[in-house]
């Protein structure tokens, strides 16, 4: 029997993948020139909901429910409370140095240059693709792989993550004045 493609379904899915592409290039650009960090905020929710939707198109499910629970509800849930704990104010907005800013835009800098190398050093894979014949989309396996094999990343995350939100409290905390005592 010959199988003929499905060219109509083939080019629905690439309409929906360029079209989740553009939200999410928009959507990150806006998250990072939007002056109000609520609008950031709000930008980058959507840009986690068209990501979660590339992974619909990749037939990984769990990975898509799982990015909106986490991404879009629990870490987009701490970066409002932090925003709002800090109280980001344009008139109470207190200037960086000059020597912050250049120290800033060479760590950046440096970064991309590594990340170039490191594309640029990198091979692709050559060879037989080895099936072993495992679902990787059922939970049992993913359980199994994340909480053996990734157990130490998923506990320095954790603590990042803690850490993370220590640092912003500390930050936000509004220091007393003498004349308040």
């Amino acid at each position: 029997m010959i199988h003929i493609p499905d060219f109509a379904n083939a080019n629905a899915i690439q309409i929906t993948f360029c079209i989740l592409a553009f939200i999410t290039v928009i959507t990150a650009f806006l998250t990072i020139f939007s002056r109000n960090p609520i609008h950031s905020a709000i930008y980058l929710v959507i840009c986690f909901f068209s990501i979660a939707g590339h992974y619909l198109l990749l037939n990984a499910q769990f990975l898509a429910i799982v990015h909106i629970i986490v991404y879009s509800g629990a870490i987009m849930i701490l970066f409002l409370f932090t925003i709002m704990l800090m109280n980001l104010n344009e008139k109470h907005e207190v200037h960086k140095p000059r020597i912050t800013r250049l120290g800033a835009i060479v760590s950046f800098c440096l970064i991309c240059v590594v990340l170039i190398a490191i594309f640029i050093n990198s091979k692709p894979i050559v060879g037989g693709y080895d099936s072993t014949g495992e679902d990787f989309q059922s939970i049992k396996v993913l359980g199994k792989i994340l909480l053996n094999e990734y157990m130490v990343p998923f506990e320095f995350a954790s603590i990042l993550l803690l850490v993370a939100m220590i640092g912003a409290v500390l930050l936000s905390k509004k220091e007393k004045s003498k004349n308040n005592e």
